[in-house]
């Protein structure tokens, strides 16, 4: 007689195992066995000194990782338009010819990981065809120098890693809101970068600023450079948040003189009274402050230089010019006003007004003081004491339940009078009944019969 539910299993094994042997089926390139699996191609540690020519045009994502690969050439990728990750770690590319990625996915390729390579410039050809990538891996590289235009025509580009390579600079300037306007993370850490290009790094998106990471480079110690980071830890940023430990600085440009400038802070006090002139600065349109509390206003324009100069218009006052009025509010050169005391006065449209020998710009901050008045302290001291008055009623209906909570009398015992039990035995019973109740989840055996408590 036949099994026909065996006969069923053993089909659905066989189907398996051929689907199985089908998708993970070996590919026969000219130089070596990728494994295939579905749309997924793995040639890794082939020995490959180039990429393969036979490879299926469905492949989504091709893995060259741990090869011997040392340049792209021209048509390596041809025909693979369905690609969108392409890995190739762990080679020894050092250059990429001109139309490498040409006639390939182009604008799908999403995710292009060049790391731990042999790289020493960023030519500006290397990803011009790729318009569509999003994150592009360069660490630990060689690299030296990025050219300017390198990273020009990503639009779409995310996150970019440059860390542990040799960068002495980078083009700051070529990153801008309309250019890169999806780029949240830029990684230059472990470099040898001696100074930055503050008025290039200032000028970034902050949601770039957010993302730059300069930690563990060989930056001189300057103020402006303290400032800038002083400013990020200010809002918070993740790229000082989490790497405080390494950021440092070279004194006077000396290797062994190093310095973790936000654990050892004694040697920027100098710079405390150059804060509000030279610091990179954003300001919103509007803006809220408790009362009591500072607020620091920036007055953001493009006229800068010597020959400028700048005052305030407060609302309820005249013009207002540095060093302010000494009362409440502070002026700086750079043309920052600060209200040292916000009140609920304060409130109103503050207009910065900038001008030179040629032009003059007007910016306009809208400041709101938000005023706690003590009722708020005593509501929540009263929801407190409510809050702990209730858990005390709570405990004494509690305990009143357990010892006070009145109990019908059992029935008289038969063959023996109440007052034949002797206190001993009533008072060993007593104790049973309460710690069996409490250290036992089901009631105890003496307490069940006719005269058991509801």
């Amino acid at each position: 007689m036949v099994d026909v539910g065996g006969l069923a299993g053993f089909l659905r094994s066989c189907w398996f195992v051929m689907v199985l042997v089908f998708f993970l089926r070996p590919v026969q390139a000219d130089t070596g066995n990728c494994l295939c699996a579905s749309d997924i191609l793995s040639c890794t540690a082939l020995d490959l000194d180039r990429v393969p020519r036979q490879l299926p045009v469905y492949t989504v994502m091709l893995d060259l990782s741990h090869n011997h690969i040392e340049r792209l050439q021209l048509g390596d990728f041809e025909g693979l338009a369905q690609l969108e990750t392409l890995r190739l770690a762990h080679n020894r590319v050092n250059g990429i010819l001109p139309g490498a990625f040409r006639n390939s996915s182009g604008s799908l390729l999403r995710h292009l990981d060049l790391s731990s390579n042999q790289l020493r410039v960023l030519e500006q050809h290397y990803f011009q065809e790729l318009s569509g990538l999003e994150e592009l891996l360069l660490f630990n590289n060689q690299i030296t120098h990025v050219e300017s235009q390198a990273l020009a025509g990503l639009g779409n580009l995310r996150k970019a890693y440059f860390s542990h390579n040799r960068l002495t600079d980078f083009p700051f300037f070529s990153i801008q809101k309309h250019s890169h306007p999806h780029l949240t993370m830029l990684d230059l850490s472990s470099n040898r970068l001696p100074k930055l290009p503050l008025e290039d790094v200032s000028n970034l998106p902050l949601s770039i600023q957010e993302g730059l990471f300069l930690h563990n480079n060989s930056l001189v110690c300057e103020c402006s450079m303290y400032i800038l980071f002083r400013s990020w830890e200010r809002r918070g940023f993740a790229s000082v948040r989490l790497f405080r430990h390494e950021h440092v600085c070279l004194i006077y440009g000396i290797q062994r003189g190093s310095i973790r400038f936000f654990l050892y802070r004694r040697y920027f006090d100098k710079c405390n009274l150059m804060a509000a002139d030279n610091a990179p600065l954003e300001q919103e349109s509007s803006v809220s402050v408790k009362a009591g509390a500072a607020l620091l206003l920036h007055c953001i324009t493009s006229l800068s230089g010597q020959g400028t100069t700048f005052f305030w218009m407060a609302p309820h006052e005249d013009y207002v010019v540095p060093p302010g009025n000494n009362v409440s509010l502070k002026m700086f050169a750079n043309g920052s006003l600060e209200i040292m005391a916000a009140q609920d006065q304060d409130s109103g449209i503050y207009r910065c007004m900038a001008q030179d020998q040629q032009r003059n710009e007007t910016r306009e901050v809208n400041v709101t003081v938000v005023v706690h008045y003590d009722s708020d302290a005593h509501e929540s001291f009263n929801t407190g004491y409510t809050t702990l008055l209730g858990c005390v009623v709570s405990l004494v209906l509690v305990l009143m339940y357990l010892y006070l909570t009145p109990c019908h009398c059992p029935p008289c015992l038969k063959g023996q009078s109440l007052g034949t039990a002797t206190p001993s035995h009533v008072h060993e019973a007593g104790a049973e009944s309460v710690h069996s109740s409490i250290l036992t989840p089901t009631p105890p055996t003496t307490t069940e019969g006719p005269g058991r408590k509801n």
